[in-house]
């Protein structure tokens, strides 16, 4: 068992057929790398005219063709503001940006795999040939440069000039078309369904759009809120009001879905207006679960999700706040860790002997108990709160936990898991789980036509051991599913091919995990005490599920990019120390032909 080539991953739903799509340019991107395959002879330094106009002058760079191993990557100055990743493969060399265009970390750290390179910090995926993303966190595609060789195989690139600005690219988008009397939907303003309308757009639907968010705020990173909570909308959002309006986008803030009528294809939203669409993709997200404790509705005993929660939460916040986190999710430990040097106190109550043991294991949840006793966090394990009290006024000023103890407080954060928000689908024809989720096939359909579900609220596939549909609430798949469904409502054709990966930042230590599933024990290579460390999570047959790591990128990204070329590793390839990372090599091999 665990042999590098196996993959467990099956198609589920009918293949969607493709359809021609109206209106603009589909699909076009704002440069493109052009070099010759073989690399065997130097191009051309001749232009046209319209290139001339559009393309920098070749500019000569410090390295030449031979420089480079077949599978490296260098990252090389352009000019003083704009650097380049050059990867050669196969004989060819393409260049794209050097940077992320999530968080901007530089590239040529990350994951090398067949025609695409993976950020070593996220996870998020950019295509060689065309700068696109492919996989998430972020919006923005890569600028691609065009390749050419001087004299003695110099290396020689030329950029477009409309990229040389910044070091992102957005791909072409169309507008409205008048006479396209279509209507698409797409409900949650979250990072999935902010993916989803670009995408659309990108795709060439020239029809109505309507994009309708519950918060009063467009898009922005939600990642960050639990993180930094003094950041105001203009530092989070992802794109400003006009973006959505040089786009066709029409925005509908401040509103929700409260019925969906699948028979007659229209959508009720609390603004009181009903709405007939062709297709919709839902995307609703979740709700922070408040436990049935007696005092759960007094004055400031806040949950974190959405901006307002944590502005109301930051107003709070004074030298002589003492504050108290309930949970180890992780959301109450980045709210701990976030809030310890700027509160009075911060105490942190949670069922659990360690944090994090259900994700990480016990070895590592140990290491992080530390941490946060030694960042001056008062850490109640194996405990939980059974009453909150409050003053006269409403306002919490003591919470009671499970042994007596009564401790002060003047701010509780609930850090205590979510509900799915799918109310709005009852007696929709809609199938909605148990858990509040939607069943979807691999190109995110639900069990009704034209109705498309993803983000938190969706139960679907991801590549990996996981034979059954799973329901994961990471921002990286939320957007990931966004795309995907937007491609496939447009009449392309996409399936789900993604690997779980998320991340967390505390007190400055970044852990990284990609992969999913049960494991039976954890090899932990590396030093836990100083945090620099890879965790290989393995099942009973001997295969490893996850890795998570921190300080030791880009071995998370390299493991997403080995599970998304659908291999696998196994125990007896991580076994012996030595060669421990060996496995990586196996990311630039295709996989063997089929017999």
């Amino acid at each position: 068992m665990g042999s590098i080539n196996c993959k467990e991953y099956k198609t589920t739903g009918s293949t969607p057929k493709k359809t021609q799509s109206q209106g603009g340019t589909v699909g076009s991107y704002q440069s493109k790398c052009n070099n010759n395959p073989t690399m065997a002879a130097t191009m051309s330094m001749s232009t046209t005219t319209s290139d001339a106009v559009e393309y920098t002058e070749a500019i000569a760079v410090e390295c030449k063709i031979t420089d480079l191993k077949d599978n490296e990557m260098r990252q090389v100055d352009f000019d003083e503001d704009n650097r380049v990743l050059l990867v050669k493969q196969n004989g060819r060399l393409q260049a794209v940006g050097a940077k992320c265009t999530h968080y901007g970390a530089p590239l040529n750290t990350g994951a090398l795999g067949l025609g695409r390179v993976r950020c070593p910090w996220h996870g998020a995926c950019f295509n060689l040939e065309t700068g696109d993303i492919e996989d998430f966190p972020g919006l923005d595609s890569l600028p691609c440069y065009r390749v050419e060789l001087g004299d003695e195989g110099q290396v020689m690139l030329r950029a477009k000039k409309s990229d040389l600005a910044k070091s992102k690219r957005l791909k072409n988008m169309v507008r409205r078309r008048p006479e396209d009397e279509r209507v698409f939907i797409v409900v949650g303003g979250g990072p999935s369904g902010a993916v989803a309308v670009e995408t659309i757009r990108q795709e060439g639907f020239t029809g109505r759009l309507v994009f309708i968010c519950k918060e009063d705020y467009l898009p922005y990173d939600r990642v960050k809120i639990s993180k930094a909570m003094m950041l105001d909308i203009d530092q989070l959002r992802f794109r400003d009001e006009q973006f959505y309006k040089d786009h066709d986008i029409e925005v509908w803030l401040g509103v929700a879905a409260e019925k969906l009528d699948t028979a007659q294809k229209e959508l009720h939203c609390s603004n009181g207006y009903v709405v007939k669409y062709d297709k919709i993709y839902l995307a609703t997200g979740c709700t922070p679960y408040r436990p049935p404790i007696p005092g759960v509705e007094l004055e400031n005993v806040c949950t974190v999700r959405e901006l307002a929660d944590t502005k109301a939460i930051y107003e709070l916040i004074t030298p002589e706040t003492r504050v108290v986190c309930l949970g180890s999710s992780f959301i109450a430990m980045e709210a701990a860790a976030g809030l310890v040097s700027k509160a009075g106190s911060v105490m942190l109550v949670a069922k659990d002997t360690v944090p994090f043991k259900t994700s990480f294991g016990p070895e590592i949840g140990e290491r992080v108990l530390r941490l946060y006793q030694d960042s001056n966090v008062d850490m109640r394990m194996e405990s939980g709160i059974t009453e909150i009290i409050g003053n006269e006024a409403g306002k919490v000023v003591e919470v009671e936990l499970l042994d007596g103890t009564r401790v002060p407080c003047d701010l509780l954060i609930l850090g205590t898991g979510s509900k799915l928000n799918t109310q709005y689908l009852a007696r929709s024809g809609v199938k909605v789980n148990k858990n509040g989720s939607v069943d979807v096939t691999d190109f995110l359909e639900s069990n009704v036509p034209d109705v498309y579900v993803g983000g938190d609220i969706a139960k679907a596939h991801i590549l990996g051991l996981a034979h059954d549909r799973v329901n994961i609430g990471h921002y990286q798949l939320a957007q990931y599913h966004g795309r995907v469904a937007a491609i496939n409502m447009c009449g392309g054709v996409k399936k789900l091919e993604a690997v779980p990966f998320f991340f967390t930042m505390i007190f400055g230590k970044g852990i990284r995990y990609a992969g999913h599933g049960t494991y039976s024990q954890v090899i932990i290579d590396g030093d836990l005490e100083d945090f620099k460390f890879v965790a290989y999570f393995v099942n009973d047959a001997a295969t490893v599920t996850a890795v998570a790591s921190c300080g030791r990128d880009p071995v998370v990204a390299q493991f997403a990019e080995l599970i998304s070329q659908g291999k696998c590793l196994g125990l007896d390839q991580i076994s012996d120390p030595a060669t421990r990372q060996d496995w990586t090599k196996k990311l630039a091999e295709p996989l063997p032909p089929v017999l």
